[in-house]
Order: C-alpha cells, then structure tokens, then sequence
C-alpha cells in the first residue's frame, strides 16, 4: 500500500463512480460526520456516481437510498441493492434470492443465532437486525464490549460449520445462505441501473472501505482505497488496498474526496 497523496494525477482524474463502504469508512467514532455528508453532496454535484457498499441492513438502506445524495445502495453484504428512481418516485430493490428463499433462510438463521450465543455469550444479535431482511448479525464491539479477535473467528467458523457465508466487519460478523457478496451485487448494479459492465469501466472506479468484508473489493478494484484504520485487519486479510489515506474513518473520506475533486475542478 502506499499512501494517498502518491496516487497518479491521471488516476484520479479519470474517476467517474466512487463507492464506499459505511461503517469506521464513511463514518467516525459510530457517527456520520458534517465534513463526510457535504464531502459527498460535493462529489455528487460534480457528476461523481456515487454507491456505498455495506452490510447495513435493508431498512437503513431503503432511508439512504432515498434520502442521501447517492445514486443507488449494496446492502447486507451484497444480498440486494436498491435505486430510488425521483422521476417515477418509486423505490427499485433487487435481490439476490427470492421471496421464498430469503424466508426459508430466516428460519435457519434464527436457530443458528441462538447456537452462536449459546457459544459466546459476550456476543449479540445486532441492535440493527429488526431491520435485515437476508442476513444474521452478531454485534462483536458497537453496542457490546469488544469481543475477543479468537472468539470473533470462533462466530466465523459456526456461520460456515452449518454452511453458511460468513463475513467480519469492522463491527459485526455477519452470516448467511448463499454464494453473493459486494462484488457480485456490485456487478449486477453496475449492469442493471448503469447500463455498465463493471469489467469494462473497472478503471473509472474507486472503491474505499476498512475491514475484511471489503476483500473482493479490494481485490477486484485496481483504485482502491483503505482509511487509516485498515491496519488493524491486514494480518487477516488476503487482499490490501492499493493506497492508504493519511486519516481514519470519515476523515480518510473525506481526504478522498478533495483529492478527487481538486484534480478534476483543474483537470477541466
């Protein structure tokens, strides 16, 4: 990894979409910061597409998808994306699994929590799981005292034990049935709503995230991107960004963003 600051001129100013993810990337200390909303509406405005990619929940990602100045949202680790479309005022969701599937999944995650906090007690149901439609999420340090690095993997290994995809966040694991990630729904967005194949414009794009459920990503992504606090995870990661900004959380963000924007406001 090199630092921000070294990233090619030409580089930056060839980028078209910028996704993020959300949690310790666009946020600080569990919180949007001012500087990283206005960060975004400026990269909007100058044409930027802009999609975070997270593992928040669908009833976050319905709120975002509407209300920030997005062009569409990846959530629940690559399970489905939505696009609000103003001119019909109609929210699109596209899922990865049906209707049918994504209950049958349910059940088998409801049982299977209860067997991962049988097993580590210290861990819980994350705060946000009312509102997931896909996945399960064990709360390992946002609302609980952090939860030791082997016992997080030991979560890990009962996800994928009982054949589910396990993945860890900065704050959460996160478990379900099925072979989709960020990447994979990434793709489909690209396709779909941008009319893109992602191979194709793969160069236009930057991707900046923090932990190892941003991996494919930061594999796949030749511009990609880690804040600061990405050290923590790379001893358990089998990808790295390619640059590193000098900030963490939603400070790094917002570096980001005024490099790409000042060398595109010259670049013109």
């Amino acid at each position: 990894m090199r630092p921000l600051r070294e990233i090619a001129f030409e580089k930056l100013a060839a980028m078209k979409f910028v996704l993020a993810d959300i949690d310790d990337t666009l946020t600080l200390n569990g919180r949007i910061p001012a500087a990283v909303y206005t960060a975004l509406e400026k990269l909007h405005d100058a044409g930027i597409i802009l999609i975070p990619i997270t593992g928040r929940p669908a009833g976050w990602c319905d709120h975002i998808a509407r209300m920030w100045p997005v062009d569409g949202i990846v959530g629940e680790n690559g399970a489905f994306y939505f696009y609000y479309c103003a001119d019909r005022q109609k929210m699109i969701r596209r899922y990865a699994k049906s209707d049918t599937e994504r209950q049958q999944d349910h059940d088998r995650l409801q049982a299977l929590g209860l067997a991962i906090l049988t097993a580590i007690p210290e861990a819980k149901i994350a705060a946000d799981q009312a509102y997931r439609e896909t996945d399960l999420a064990i709360d390992i340090c946002e609302d609980v005292p952090p939860v030791t690095p082997a016992r997080v993997e030991k979560i890990k290994e009962i996800f994928m034990t009982a054949g589910a995809t396990a993945k860890i966040s900065s704050i959460h694991v996160n478990g379900w049935f099925g072979e989709y990630d960020k990447l994979s729904m990434t793709r489909s967005f690209f396709l779909e709503v941008l009319g893109q194949k992602l191979e194709a414009v793969k160069d236009q794009v930057l991707f900046i995230g923090d932990s190892p459920n941003d991996m494919p990503m930061f594999d796949y992504f030749p511009n990609s991107v880690g804040v600061a606090n990405v050290l923590h995870y790379l001893d358990e990661s089998s990808a790295k960004p390619a640059w590193i900004t000098g900030n963490a959380g939603g400070r790094g963000f917002v570096e980001l963003a005024e490099a790409i924007l000042s060398v595109q406001q010259i670049a013109q």
